[in-house]
C-alpha cells in the first residue's frame, strides 16, 4: 500500500485512472487548456467525480517528434509560469493527488512546492543528476518513463525491461522506497507501432521488475495507425488497449477519456480479478 497525498493505493487491488490535463496551446491530442484557471479547475474537479485517482499536469508537449513533426521545446521558465498557477489551483478543489509531467528538475522542485505529489518523467532514461538531487531530497512518488530518440532495438523487450530495472535501482539508491517507483515502458515514445504493440502483448514481463506499471495509450499514433482513424476518433482503439494492458498487469492507465476508460477499467476488473456485487 502506499499512501499519496492523504489516499491510498493498494496496487494489485484494482486499477487506478490519472485524468490528464494539459496546460499547453500544442497538446497533440488537441485538449490543451492554457491560462485558463477556472477550466483548469472544472476539469479537475470533474475529473475527480467520474472516478480519476490522479490529476497529471503538463505544461510542454512531449509527443515525439518522429511522430508529429518538429515542435519548439518550451523553456524553463514559460513551463513554470503554465504548471505551477494550474498545480496552486487544482489543489485547492480536488483532493485526489497531483503529479507533475516533466523532465526538467527545476519545473519538479517549484511543482513539488506548489502541492504536486508526483514527478512523471518522460526522459527518467537520461538519470540527471539534478533530477536525482531533487528526488532524493524530496523522495516523492516517481514516475520513471523508458524512453530513447528512435526506436533502433536490436531485443525490443529485453532492452526496454532492462532499462526500466537499471532506473528503478538508481531510484531505490536515491532512498526511494519501491513502492513509490512507477514504471512506464513509454508507449509511443522512440518505438514504432510495431514496438508498442509488442510491449502490449508482452506486458506481463515488466510486472517481474516488481513496481506498479502505468500505461499511457490513449489516443496515440499506434491507434491511429491500426485503425487508420484520427485523433479524435481513437476512443474505442483506445479502450481496447487499455483492457488488454490491464489483464496483462497494468496498475495505473493514464488517460484523456476519464468517464469512458475508468468504466472500461472497472469493467476489466470485475472480470480480472473478481466482482464483489454485495
Amino acid at each position: 500500500m502506499t499512501l499519496i497525498s492523504g489516499n491510498e493505493f493498494i496496487w494489485g487491488s484494482r486499477t487506478y485512472s490519472m485524468g490528464i490535463i494539459n496546460v499547453t496551446p500544442d497538446s497533440f491530442s488537441n485538449d490543451g487548456i492554457l491560462n485558463d484557471i477556472q477550466k483548469i479547475q472544472n476539469t479537475a474537479k470533474l475529473f475527480e467525480s467520474l472516478g480519476a485517482d490522479i490529476i497529471d499536469v503538463g505544461g510542454e508537449s512531449t509527443r515525439p517528434p518522429n511522430i508529429y513533426g518538429n515542435f519548439t521545446p518550451v523553456d524553463e521558465n514559460e513551463e513554470i509560469k503554465r504548471v505551477i498557477p494550474a498545480i496552486e489551483a487544482i489543489k485547492d478543489v480536488v483532493s485526489i493527488p497531483i503529479s507533475i509531467d516533466t523532465y526538467k528538475p527545476t519545473v519538479a522542485e517549484k511543482s513539488l512546492s506548489a502541492g504536486a505529489t508526483i514527478v512523471n518523467n518522460v526522459w527518467a532514461t537520461k538519470n540527471d543528476a539534478q533530477m536525482n538531487a531533487l528526488l532524493s531530497e524530496q523522495k516523492p512518488v516517481t514516475i520513471l518513463m523508458h524512453n530513447q530518440k528512435s526506436p533502433k532495438y536490436n531485443n525490443l523487450l529485453d532492452e526496454v525491461f532492462y532499462s526500466l530495472n537499471h532506473m528503478v535501482e538508481n531510484t531505490l539508491k536515491l532512498g526511494i522506497d519501491t513502492d513509490k517507483i512507477i514504471i512506464d515502458p513509454g508507449i509511443g515514445f522512440g518505438k514504432t507501432t510495431n514496438d508498442n504493440l509488442n510491449i502490449l502483448r508482452n506486458l506481463e514481463r515488466f510486472k517481474e521488475i516488481g513496481n506498479p506499471i502505468l500505461i499511457g495509450t490513449s489516443r496515440k499514433s499506434t491507434i491511429g495507425n491500426v485503425l487508420n482513424l484520427p485523433i479524435n476518433d481513437r476512443l474505442e482503439g483506445t479502450a481496447a488497449s487499455l483492457a488488454i494492458s490491464i489483464s496483462k498487469g497494468a496498475d495505473i492507465i493514464r488517460v484523456h477519456d476519464v468517464k469512458e476508460m475508468n468504466r472500461v477499467a472497472k469493467m476489466s476488473d470485475a472480470i480480472i480479478r473478481g466482482w464483489d456485487n454485495e
